[in-house]
């Protein structure tokens, strides 16, 4: 089966097609590798509503079973932001070193034990027959007071799951993988896949 992940994000792709590979023989493709058509703006004020809309897009424009994921940093001592804004926290869509910087000083006073937050993923399933699914996947941990690795993306410098001393950007691929909350929602896609 041929799969389009919503996104023009190569490292979503590259990071869907390792857990797909796991248990799956779906062929996953971008959107550019479709057809371009118009992509509405995420407003929903959910990253299910933001997930659910977009794969529904994917499906509507391309007549593929899509997938699309919601996901960003949510920070207890700023009551869950940036939550659903969080690739555009600093006013620009997807400028990761601004948005890092943003929080960093946002939180600069926030003593370390106020630092908690998890980083969430929700993934809506969509196929052209109408079924839809929506999972969530979530890591708890806390966020530092400066970037630290260069793997992953987005806030994953600043980010220490519970349970480890390491941020997600100074995991390899398989340890973020096996934990992160976009693996976790993934690994949730691909077990419906598999039904």
């Amino acid at each position: 089966m041929r799969l389009l992940l919503a996104t023009r994000n190569a490292k979503k792709l590259v990071e869907l097609r390792r857990i797909l590979a796991e248990s799956t023989s779906v062929e996953l493709v971008g959107l550019d590798d479709v057809p371009p058509y118009p992509e509405e703006p995420e407003t929903a004020l959910t990253f299910e509503g933001n997930a659910l809309a977009k794969a529904r897009d994917g499906v509507r424009h391309t007549g593929l079973p899509c997938v699309a994921d919601d996901s960003g940093l949510t920070v207890d001592a700023l009551n869950g932001m940036p939550g659903v804004f969080s690739a555009r926290w600093s006013g620009r869509h997807g400028d990761d070193a601004a948005n890092l910087a943003l929080l960093l000083g946002q939180l600069g006073d926030v003593g370390d034990e106020d630092r908690g937050g998890a980083f969430v993923c929700a993934a809506a399933l969509v196929f052209p027959d109408g079924r839809e699914h929506v999972v969530r996947g979530e890591v708890r941990g806390r966020v530092l007071r400066e970037p630290r690795g260069v793997n992953g993306f987005g806030y994953d410098p600043v980010f220490v799951p519970d349970g480890f001393e390491i941020s997600t950007a100074e995991m390899s691929a398989d340890e973020k993988d096996a934990i992160s909350h976009r693996g976790k929602a993934f690994r949730a896609v691909a077990e419906l896949l598999g039904a």
